[in-house]
């Protein structure tokens, strides 16, 4: 128990510091809600002049009766008129309180949730592929996405609430101890059972908010996955299947509430007994005192509501409870995200890179997935202006190789050299920008054509991106559409063929203009004739770069100077293009 409150602390306490740019605002929206406070003091006032002062003989309270004429406080008419006028300002007041309140409470909160959103989508762009692999990519979107506003729930709707509350209590207790100090102590004596109800509840609560979130997210993964795969599903005829598996994380996820909404609704009951009990014994004691002469009976109402409208936010602190815990483990997933460390990280004093000869070294490199090898001791080296092949059955390696190039992930022992120095002592954006990659399914983003292809050098003019689009051999295809460059191109590129996307890939690739190209098995499954229209492409891209080419048809390597053939890991061969490298492949 010792341990959860502290870490409820720590998460409180990060919480405050990721909200430090939103301090001023925050201190407005504090400072509205306190406005709320002699606004509450107020409200019941014209009803206590009405039933003293205008039903009864007693006189106007000093306070008030200081800004009020002689005129209107010695004739019953001018009474009723104070009484009016007093109901009209505290309840406008009130209203000006609240909307200015829930505007500035708005614009904070909303721009808090923003900040965090980008502070964690920037950085899980920043973990490596070895994070995303292990984790899958739902878990971090539903942070993102459900887990960051937990910032405005806990510190907008927790603690400025639970300041101001405090503060508004206080001045009700202080109103009413100057009226009757006996009712005043009954009041407060609900207190200390609250705060017990409230410490037992949090406990329970936290946990199982914490299985819920679990569950939720498991169910997203479900959706998301299926999406993903929706021709796969409804070639299969899976569509029950995949209804079921969501509905079973679902489920989970519903009876998950159901004992946060068991936990919470016994609390409440609690809650509302001890509150009914502390009016009752209140209201008791008061009307006895009313009729030993001990208090007015305006006096008696102000007393009661000021009672009601200090049990009430009692109560409703209380029965938030649930909804806090809630947003303290949303905060702590969010801060566990923040807290992943890249398994690629960058050297404090890592080295500018402006544009690469080109020049690939491997030195005795080894790499496995999660103890399952994947490269052992992989040595060679690969001058400058190099079209290299690279050549294996599935699982030798091949990929593998060009993630460890692009340190999307790093080799385990061994090094890798570009232009003679290790690519960890490079700055990584100045890194992966020597880099152009044109992968198997092409990925192309919901935007234009000439966005997409502008993807890397998005500040280009028109002119570059239609070269680049010749050089792919794509302008006439685009040209030939109803929107041409401004074709929206759908989720993934699914409104171009297969073709059509790799060719847009190719012209990205044209446009970017780095030092070192890779491409990964870019033919695999398209047509003879878009083959050759790619093939065309990539031997104009390859000219003056360093290239790496992953294939499994011999015919590819044609335009390559040298083949690494891989097997299990290892470098096995090198070989030039030609029938003895077909031979030996077929061998294999």
């Amino acid at each position: 128990m010792t341990r959860l409150r502290h870490r409820e602390v720590a998460v409180y306490r990060r919480l405050i510091l990721q909200a430090r740019p939103f301090w001023a605002p925050v201190v407005g929206v504090f400072a509205l809600s306190l406005a709320a406070t002699p606004l509450a003091l107020l409200t019941p006032l014209p009803l206590k002049i009405a039933v003293d002062s205008v039903i009864g003989t007693h006189a106007l309270p000093p306070f008030v009766a200081v800004v009020v004429p002689s005129a209107l406080r010695d004739t019953p008419g001018g009474l009723v008129a104070v009484t009016a006028v007093l109901v009209i300002g505290v309840a406008l007041l009130t209203q000006l309180q609240g909307m200015a309140h829930w505007l500035l409470y708005t614009w904070t909160g909303e721009r808090m949730v923003l900040a965090f959103r980008a502070e964690l989508f920037r950085h899980v762009q920043r973990l490596s592929l070895a994070y995303h692999d292990r984790r899958g990519t739902t878990d971090s979107t539903y942070r993102i996405q459900y887990d960051a506003p937990a910032i405005q729930y806990v510190l907008l709707d927790g603690l400025i609430p639970f300041v101001s509350t405090t503060l508004t209590i206080l001045g009700m207790v202080y109103v009413s101890a100057r009226l009757d100090w006996q009712l005043a102590v009954v009041a407060m004596a609900v207190a200390p059972v609250l705060f017990a109800l409230t410490h037992a509840a949090s406990n329970r609560l936290r946990a199982h908010w914490s299985q819920v979130k679990e569950f939720e997210s498991a169910a997203m993964a479900v959706v998301q996955e299926v999406l993903g795969a929706v021709r796969l599903v409804k070639a299969f005829g899976r569509e029950k299947h995949e209804e079921g598996r969501f509905l079973h994380h679902a489920d989970r996820g519903l009876r998950g509430q159901m004992r946060v909404a068991f936990v919470g609704g016994s609390f409440s009951l609690l809650v509302g007994l001890t509150v009914a009990a502390g009016t009752a014994v209140a209201l008791a004691l008061g009307l006895l005192h009313v009729r030993a002469g001990q208090l007015t009976v305006g006096e008696l109402l102000i007393v009661t509501a000021y009672l009601a409208q200090l049990y009430s936010p009692l109560e409703n602190l209380s029965t938030r409870v649930s909804l806090l815990q809630g947003a303290l483990t949303s905060a702590e997933r969010a801060f566990a995200l923040l807290d992943e460390s890249p398994d690629v990280p960058e050297h404090p004093h890592a080295r500018p890179l402006t544009r690469a000869t080109g020049t690939v070294e491997f030195r005795d490199v080894s790499f496995a997935y999660d103890g399952r090898p994947a490269l052992g001791g992989l040595s060679f080296r690969v001058p400058a202006g190099t079209r290299v092949g690279v050549a294996g059955t599935t699982g030798a390696g091949k990929t593998t190789l060009v993630n460890l190039l692009t340190r999307f992930y790093d080799p385990q022992s061994g090094s890798i050299l570009l232009d003679d120095l290790d690519l960890r002592d490079y700055r990584l954006a100045d890194l992966r920008n020597q880099f152009s990659i044109v992968l198997q399914e092409a990925v192309l983003f919901s935007t234009s054509i000439a966005e997409n292809i502008a993807y890397a050098r998005p500040d280009v003019g028109e002119a570059r991106i239609v070269e680049a689009a010749r050089a792919a051999n794509a302008h006439d295809f685009i040209t030939a559409l109803p929107e041409g460059y401004a074709t929206n191109v759908g989720e993934r590129g699914m409104r171009l063929s297969g073709g059509e996307r790799q060719r847009i890939a190719l012209a990205r690739a044209f446009l970017k203009d780095a030092a070192i190209l890779i491409l990964d098995e870019p033919t695999s499954s398209i047509d003879v004739r878009t083959e050759a229209l790619i093939m065309e492409a990539m031997e104009r891209l390859m000219r003056g770069r360093t290239a790496f080419m992953i294939a499994h048809r011999v015919s590819t390597f044609t335009a390559c100077d040298v083949v690494l053939v891989l097997e299990q890991g290892r470098l096995v061969a090198t070989r030039k293009p030609g029938p003895a490298l077909a031979r030996e492949l077929m061998g294999r």
